[in-house]
């Protein structure tokens, strides 16, 4: 079974954030744009698990197909800013979205977890409201196949590029094409696909670059005008906050596609000269985590572009995205885990020590998972949730009553978990 990513407690998350800000006080940590001097050569050298891919490089059906796809998740809205909770208080957020996935996958974020609506798979019959609802899946399903072959293809380039690093010419900054060097290896993601890479190896890709799963966001800068300040950098106003992705398998690649639904106005764009990132771009931000040595990276985002954050660099990495003036949609691309094996404890020919380790496992993960359903059954009923319009409310679903005898389980835990308690006891 594949791993996911351990979530560290948030306690230390906070005292991190609190220790960083302390040390830098009223100053600003260093970060670098494409016309910055260096900034190829920091991207070469600490970020270079992150891969642009231009719009100019991916075929015009996907681009026409999935931007359609967007705008009529919009048209139906489809979708939705989601009722999340940090440090014990509810918040809606800024950014509105939907998951699209494999039937009856999950995604977690923040506390909340999200259900798929299933794009069309082999093997499952689903019935959508409306045909333009379909095929704007079915757009989506292609991207996600589109994205896994360009991951596949990245991470075999990436292995070979780390390999002749030495040999490599040194990276040159000034007056270098923008559009060529951003790519990093554009070219390579063309039109290729593997070629014959090692049984393992192969067994190993899939794992990592399987995506189950696309988180679908949607923001209106001008209708967000409370939007934070990066803290760290001074980047200007985040879309979102800093963060790693969180319930991944281990060293699964995210895929993200980037679509603004008008361009800013590059004559006036032209004629402005900008400190840092220019704010009227939307930009993905990245940034060591916890560490104040190495300067942030801030990379523009063009209609159609694809970012991949490659391997491990969700986890050592952390992210933010930073809002320009104009409308967008991302896909962002996943393979997430939110399955339990459940095991038999009660045979008797199974050795106790083998048993007290299975439960050892596995009582943690239902001990977290009663308390999250606990918790989200009282967060549907809060104050916020129950002021919020009757179609945009939270359901408390799923939830089942605890005789449903078509359920593996009770939804309410306590009684499994004492009984897990009292066989380890024994």
């Amino acid at each position: 079974m594949e791993k996911k990513r351990g979530r560290g407690g948030e306690g230390e998350k906070d005292a991190k954030k609190r220790k960083l800000l302390d040390e830098l006080g009223e100053s600003r940590l260093p970060y670098l744009t494409p016309k910055d001097d260096g900034f190829h050569q920091l991207w070469k050298t600490k970020y270079s698990k992150l891969i642009l891919k231009n719009a100019e490089m991916i075929p015009k059906d996907i681009h026409k197909e999935v931007q359609e796809a967007f705008l009529t998740f919009r048209k139906h809205a489809c979708f939705f800013q989601d009722l999340i909770r940090i440090k014990g208080k509810d918040f809606v957020t800024p950014v509105s979205r939907i998951l699209i996935g494999n039937p009856g996958c999950t995604y977690k974020y923040l506390n909340t977890r999200l259900f798929t609506v299933p794009w069309p798979v082999e093997g499952y019959e689903i019935n959508y409201t409306h045909p333009k609802i379909s095929e704007a899946c079915k757009a989506l399903i292609k991207l996600n196949d589109y994205l896994h072959g360009d991951t596949v293809l990245a991470l075999q380039e990436h292995s070979l590029t780390e390999t002749k690093e030495m040999e490599d010419p040194p990276v040159t900054d000034r007056h270098r094409d923008y559009a060529t060097s951003i790519t990093g290896m554009g070219s390579a993601l063309g039109d290729q696909r593997p070629s014959h890479v090692p049984k393992n190896d192969c067994t190993d890709l899939k794992g990592r670059t399987s995506y189950n799963l696309t988180l679908l966001n949607y923001m209106d800068p001008q209708q967000m005008p409370f939007l934070k300040q990066e803290p760290y950098y001074g980047m200007g106003k985040m879309a979102v906050s800093w963060h790693h992705d969180e319930n991944l398998v281990e060293r699964s690649t995210v895929a993200v596609y980037s679509y603004c639904c008008e361009e800013p106005d590059v004559d006036n764009l032209e004629k402005k000269t900008w400190n840092g990132r220019d704010p009227a771009i939307w930009h993905v931000a990245l940034k060591v985590a916890w560490d104040i040595k190495t300067p942030g990276l801030a990379i523009p985002l063009r209609q159609g572009d694809c970012y991949f954050m490659l391997d491990d660099l969700n986890m050592t990495h952390q992210h933010c995205v930073l809002a320009g003036q104009k409308p967008r949609f991302s896909s962002t691309h996943r393979v997430a885990e939110t399955s339990l094996l459940l095991c038999e404890f009660r045979k008797e020919e199974q050795m106790d020590e083998q048993r007290n380790e299975q439960i050892g496992c596995l009582l943690p993960l239902l001990v977290e998972r009663q308390e999250l359903r606990q918790e989200w059954l009282t967060r549907c009923h809060s104050k916020i949730a129950e002021s919020l319009p009757d179609d945009e409310k939270p359901e408390c679903h799923p939830y089942w009553q605890d005789d449903d005898a078509s359920m593996p389980l009770p939804f309410n835990l306590e009684d499994i978990i004492a009984e897990l308690q009292n066989l380890l006891e024994s």
